[in-house]
C-alpha cells in the first residue's frame, strides 16, 4: 500500500476506537516506516494494531524511553498491554465526557461508551480473557451504571446505557472463563443478566447467556451449559439474524457432544452450518459479535468432534479454521493448534501432532484455556507414546514454556 493509503486506513482505525476520525498525516506515517520514529503513542500503536494485525515489537517499535533492540514475545508484551488497556480507557476520549455541570445524558455518551467495548473486545481478541483486562472491563461497566445515577437521562439513553453495562459486565466474565479463573466468573453472571433486563436488550442477553454455557461447561456443569445455550437460542434475535442462530447452535454442539450425545451434536454442527450460509456478513451487529465467522464455526466444531472421538473429521475442521482465521485473533490460533494436536494425535499421528503442539507461541501456552488443553495432549502423549523420543523432547519443551 502508498503511505496515503497506510494514513487513511490509520485514521479510520482511531475512528473505530475513539469514536472521531483520526488526525494523523502521511508524514508521521513516513517517519514510522523510515524508522525515524520508533515509539508512537498509545492511541498509535493501537490503530496500527488494528490495521496490520501486529503489536508494537512485531512492527520494530520500542517503548517509550528505551532503545533497546531486543523485545519480548508478544504474548508477553506488558508493555504493549498496558499500553492497549491505555487506549482503551481512552477510547471514546474525544467525545467530551459529561461535566459535573452537564445534567442530562445524550447519544454521544453511548457512543463513548460503545468506543471504550470496541478496544476492550479488540483485547480480548488480540490476548484473550487476561486478569487486567477482566479487571477494566468490571471497572468500565461500574463507570456507565455510575454515570446514569449522577445525570438524567431519557428511557432510551438509559436503556442503551445499561446494555454496555451489561456487555462490560460480560466481557469481565468471559474474560475470567477464558483464563480458567471460573471461581470469579459466576459472580459476573447475576450482575451482567440484572443490567441486560434493565436494558431490555435481546442482543446482550443473548452474548451473556452464550458465556454462561461456555462458563457452566467449564465447570463440569453440561445440564447448565445446554439450558444456558437454550436461553441464548430463544432470543428473538435468532430468528431474525441466521448469524446468532448459527453461533448458538454451534455452542450447542460441544455441551451435546460433552454430555456424549453424538446425534445431537452432529445435528447441531450441520444446523449452525445451514444458519451461517444463509446470513448475510455484510449486516451491520455490535463488536464483540465480530469474532464468529467460518473459521470460529469450523473451531468450535473442531472442540465437538474431538470429544465425540471423531479425530479425522477434527483435524479437517481445525484446518479449515486455521486457513480462514483473521490475523489478529491470536489466543483462537493457539486453541486451534492444540485442538489440531489432540485431533493428530488420536489418530496416532505423534510427529505431526508434537509439531502442531509446538507451533502454540510460548507466552499463549500459559494462557488459560490453551495451557488446559495441552496438559492434556501432554497425558494423552505420555499414555500412547511414553518412550518415543519426541514424547521425551515434547517434556522437556512443554516444561521450558510453562
Amino acid at each position: 500500500m502508498s503511505i496515503k493509503e497506510v494514513t487513511s486506513l490509520v485514521n479510520e482505525a482511531m475512528a473505530d476506537l475513539t469514536g472521531s476520525y483520526g488526525t494523523v498525516h502521511q508524514r508521521h506515517i513516513y517517519k514510522l516506516l523510515s524508522g525515524e520514529h520508533a515509539s508512537p503513542n498509545g492511541l498509535m500503536k493501537a490503530a496500527l494494531h488494528r490495521v496490520t494485525g501486529l503489536t508494537p515489537p512485531e512492527l520494530g517499535f520500542v517503548p517509550r524511553g528505551k532503545q533497546t533492540t531486543g523485545s519480548p514475545a508478544p504474548e508477553d508484551d506488558d508493555v504493549y498491554r498496558r499500553t492497549f488497556l491505555n487506549a482503551a480507557t481512552a477510547a471514546g476520549a474525544a467525545l467530551t465526557a459529561p461535566s459535573a455541570t452537564q445534567r442530562r445524558l445524550g447519544s454521544a455518551d453511548v457512543d463513548r461508551m460503545n468506543a471504550k467495548l470496541a478496544a476492550v473486545v479488540a483485547m480480548d481478541d488480540k490476548y484473550g480473557g487476561t486478569k487486567d483486562l477482566q479487571q477494566h472491563a468490571a471497572a468500565l461497566a461500574t463507570e456507565t451504571v455510575e454515570l446514569q445515577n449522577s445525570h438524567a437521562a431519557s428511557t432510551r439513553i438509559r436503556s442503551e446505557l445499561y446494555g454496555v453495562a451489561s456487555a462490560f459486565t460480560a466481557s469481565a466474565m468471559w474474560a475470567a472463563v477464558d483464563g480458567r479463573r471460573l471461581d470469579e466468573a459466576e459472580p459476573y453472571l447475576d450482575r451482567a443478566v440484572t443490567l441486560a433486563g434493565l436494558a431490555n436488550n435481546r442482543f446482550i442477553l443473548f452474548r451473556v447467556w452464550g458465556h454462561a454455557g461456555i462458563m457452566y461447561r467449564h465447570l463440569g456443569r453440561p445440564a447448565d451449559a445446554i439450558r444456558a445455550t437454550e436461553i441464548a437460542r430463544s432470543q428473538s434475535i435468532t430468528r431474525s439474524d441466521p448469524l446468532y442462530a448459527s453461533l448458538a447452535l454451534a455452542r450447542l454442539a460441544t455441551f451435546h457432544a460433552d454430555s456424549g450425545d453424538i446425534r445431537s451434536s452432529l445435528r447441531a454442527i450441520g444446523l449452525a452450518q445451514a444458519s451461517y450460509d444463509r446470513a448475510d456478513r455484510a449486516k451491520h451487529r455490535p463488536p464483540w459479535m465480530s469474532f464468529y465467522d467460518q473459521a470460529e464455526l469450523d473451531s468450535l466444531a473442531t472442540f465437538a468432534l474431538l470429544r465425540l472421538g471423531k479425530w479425522e473429521d477434527a483435524e479437517r475442521h481445525a484446518y479449515r479454521c486455521l486457513a480462514g482465521l483473521r490475523p489478529d485473533l491470536e489466543r483462537n490460533r493457539a486453541l486451534t493448534y492444540a485442538n489440531l494436536a489432540l485431533a493428530q494425535l488420536g489418530q496416532r499421528d505423534i510427529e505431526p501432532a508434537i509439531e502442531s503442539a509446538r507451533a502454540v507461541p510460548a507466552g499463549m501456552a500459559r494462557h488459560g484455556r490453551v495451557s488446559m488443553l495441552l496438559s492434556a495432549f501432554t497425558t494423552q502423549l505420555n499414555d500412547v507414546a511414553p518412550r518415543s523420543p519426541h514424547t521425551a523432547a515434547w517434556r522437556e519443551h512443554r516444561r521450558t514454556a510453562a
